[in-house]
């Protein structure tokens, strides 16, 4: 979801861009007036997230599954280590596998990913520690930054923005855009210079994060759209109140649905309390009302409610609360439970 006035400004953009009689779709990547829309993004991002000295942010295309790939790429020399809490976890310790060692230091497969392991044996001579903030599919999240012995890299994808981030304990933060930051086809990288250069691999030139830090994003013709629409919603972002304003909001949000969830005798969420996501809020039928399900759904849907069907692999529905949420659209899928508890 991305706020209204974000997708007038990138739609403006497309017909007619700052006047030049160009649409955003037609410039060039390397026209003089499309420079300061990455430079602009770029200190937003910086600024947002207190990104300290040292740090490149960078602007690529391929999704986060290109990440799965560029990270241990980048920065894989012997051994890495990944949590597995879900299914992006999963894909993204497979394409490790191709580069080196990996340890699986916890996983939550054992419980459907219902919840993220925790006290678990970080090994010191890893190159670094993967992990997802947030599990989009199973609703589980870490709003919190590990105390590593070793580099962490993040997945941030759905999270991003949503809260403060000690930027300085990671290597490396991605994040495809559409989830949090903007339409789809870009991802912001967050790397930390003095860690590249370190594998003794080569790397192929479009994988090698040294490449676009260099080029300031423009090695190759950026997903130019895309970019725009990030940057006017990161402007959005800090005009109301940056990450820490995102933060209350999504804990706002997220209690009053979450009390519903509890309270309504039709509904059960389907994750441990101490891990429930503020993004991605999963429930389901509870076992009595099971065959109500394809009923809520329909109810919902014709209520005006888009997009709360359950991942296939969980079931069950799924509100995803993203920044530009509302928290009247929340309180209108409450509504929408308790009128048909009351039919029920």
């Amino acid at each position: 979801m991305l706020p209204r006035e974000v997708i007038e400004a990138t739609a403006a953009a497309c017909l007619d861009f700052e006047g030049s009689g160009l649409s955003l779709m037609e410039i060039s990547h390397r026209a003089k007036n499309f420079q300061p829309v990455v430079d602009k993004a770029v200190e937003l991002v910086k600024e947002l997230l207190d990104v300290p000295e040292g740090y490149s942010v960078i602007f690529l295309a391929g999704g986060a599954s290109t990440e799965f790939c560029r990270v241990p790429y980048n920065f894989l020399e012997k051994k890495a280590a990944y949590l597995n809490t879900g299914t992006w976890a999963k894909k993204a310790m497979k394409e490790a596998k191709l580069f080196g060692e990996v340890v699986e230091v916890a996983s939550s497969a054992d419980d459907n990913y219902t919840y993220i392991p925790k006290g678990f044996a970080i090994p010191e001579d890893a190159d670094y520690l993967h992990v997802t903030s947030n599990n989009t599919i199973f609703g589980t999240e870490m709003r919190y930054d590990l105390d590593s012995p070793v580099p962490l890299v993040a997945d941030m994808s759905s999270d991003i923005f949503s809260r403060p981030v000690d930027v300085s304990k990671y290597n490396c933060i991605y994040a495809g855009a559409q989830k949090n930051v903007s339409m789809a086809g870009v991802n912001i990288v967050i790397v930390k210079e003095a860690a590249l250069g370190k594998v003794s691999r080569q790397i192929p030139t479009m994988l090698d994060y040294a490449t676009h830090v260099k080029s300031g994003s423009m090695f190759n013709t950026p997903p130019v759209v895309p970019i725009y629409c990030a940057m006017k919603n990161l402007e959005w972002m800090k005009k109301n109140g940056g990450v820490e304003a995102m933060a209350k909001r999504a804990e706002e949000r997220a209690d009053m649905l979450y009390a519903e969830i509890d309270r309504n005798k039709l509904f059960r969420g389907t994750v441990k309390e101490e891990d429930r996501s503020l993004m991605n809020i999963c429930f389901v039928m509870n076992d009595e009302y099971k065959e109500l399900e394809a009923d809520f759904l329909q109810f919902a849907t014709d209520r005006g409610m888009v997009g709360i069907k359950g991942h296939r692999s969980v079931g069950g529905f799924r509100a995803s609360c993203y920044n530009a949420q509302t928290v009247e659209g929340v309180q209108a899928l409450i509504q929408s439970m308790k009128d048909f508890e009351a039919q029920h």
